[in-house]
């Protein structure tokens, strides 16, 4: 059963039919079977049911009937609450941030993304550890003695704080691994792709670069692994393409903690390719979740390219052109299907085109390391002889600049030291 609350004028019975929606989906990704929905219009959560009694003893018949054994919240539960509903329906409830991290625990691969969900269930269990001893709660201790399950639940605690700050430990450790591992990219344009859970962006990833090999499924949360290629776009301008985890509304925030050290690729790319679906007909409220996930997370530039994907699943062709009109800057595409990813590199070529800068520079013909190191990540314009000397004007990323500059830098020392 899947359970949600309308207060309106804030949040209409509609908006939450929607949200039920999603959190089918959710559910299904994470292998239940939805046998029936209930909506309560409350304008104030109960603190202690989160529903009204009366819709508690209602649903609990409903239950029973249906033998249902797992009932969904659509908003998080306090531990409170959880262990009342528990009790009233003599059934296992989850909200919806326990079921999507426990979509993410069964997704995850790496053995990073696995810590970074461990790290999140376990800050949002230790809060709620007093549920899991209730079978205890009737052992007390005489006077001035603390009884089984309070020894019990503070033991826990201790060993899930101690698991909390190993997790962190190792997780700081790989991030600064990372570090070093992408040194060597800083001098190639950064593109990450970004959007809400099952936009098709792992889609993409592969129609672009076809040896990407990103998993991609009609499922939420696919893709929770950071995975880059290259793109290769021009003669000597290539770029690195990032897929990263998607987002939903009411991520929880300690996946958004957790899973910071992946979403720093977000941060670290030069520019955002927003992927939507545009064929979800609320795709607008998506668009301001991810718009909302980018400033929590820390993006506050503009460099961001909105992508409007899956245009073949509108069949509409009057849906497709008031789109077009009301974002005239976005790039309309079918990834599933090829279409228009013409334009779309056209795009982000123009893009990083914009970063490029013209320079030009006198060499000794001798000093083929650095001609040949020119040609190779840099686009030489112009090339002429000039006695024993070489001129060569070219254009280069701002990322690359600060390495050709060492390099030359280098190369005056040198020349100083012989003369």
């Amino acid at each position: 059963m899947l359970v949600g609350v309308s207060s309106s004028p804030e949040t209409t019975r509609k908006m939450v039919e929607e949200y039920l929606e999603e959190l089918a989906f959710l559910a299904d990704t994470a292998g239940a079977e939805v046998v029936t929905r209930s909506i309560q219009e409350r304008k104030i959560i109960d603190p202690a049911w989160f529903l009204g009694k009366g819709k508690v003893e209602e649903l609990g018949h409903i239950i029973e009937g249906a033998e249902i054994d797992l009932v969904i919240f659509d908003e998080e539960l306090s531990p409170v609450q959880a262990r009342n509903l528990e009790k009233a329906f003599e059934c296992k409830v989850l909200d919806r941030t326990e079921l999507i991290l426990q979509i993410f625990a069964v997704r995850a691969k790496s053995s990073q993304a696995k810590m970074q969900v461990e790290l999140a269930q376990l800050e949002y269990l230790l809060p709620r550890l007093t549920r899991l001893w209730t079978h205890l709660s009737k052992q007390k201790g005489g006077i001035g003695t603390k009884g089984p399950g309070e020894t019990q639940i503070e033991t826990d605690r201790r060993l899930v704080r101690n698991r909390i700050s190993i997790l962190k430990k190792k997780l700081a450790g790989i991030a600064r691994q990372h570090d070093i591992q992408t040194r060597d990219r800083q001098g190639t344009p950064r593109v990450a792709l970004v959007g809400y859970t099952n936009a098709g962006k792992s889609t993409l990833m592969n129609a672009l670069c076809p040896n990407a090999g990103a998993y991609a499924e009609d499922r939420l949360f696919a893709t929770l692994d950071t995975r880059t290629r290259r793109l290769q776009l021009k003669l000597n301008k290539t770029v690195l393409l990032s897929d990263t985890v998607g987002f939903i509304r009411k991520l929880p925030h300690r996946l958004v903690e957790c899973f910071r050290s992946t979403l720093d690729e977000v941060l670290q790319a030069d520019f955002l390719l927003h992927i939507i679906d545009a064929s979800h007909p609320g795709f607008e409220e998506q668009v301001q979740v991810v718009r909302q996930t980018l400033q929590e997370i820390g993006v506050r530039h503009a460099n961001i390219i909105e992508v409007f994907n899956k245009i073949d699943a509108i069949e509409d062709p009057a849906a497709l052109r008031s789109l077009s009109l009301r974002y005239p800057e976005a790039i309309c595409i079918s990834a599933a299907r090829g279409l228009n990813l013409n334009a779309l590199r056209h795009a982000v070529s123009d893009y990083v085109a914009r970063d490029y800068r013209e320079r030009t520079l006198r060499v000794h013909v001798a000093d083929y390391h650095l001609i040949s190191y020119l040609y190779e990540h840099a686009e030489v314009l112009d090339r002429r002889q000039e006695d024993e000397d070489v001129v060569i004007t070219y254009r280069a990323h701002k990322n690359r600049l600060p390495d050709i500059d060492t390099r030359i830098k280098a190369l005056d020392e040198g020349a100083s030291n012989v003369a």
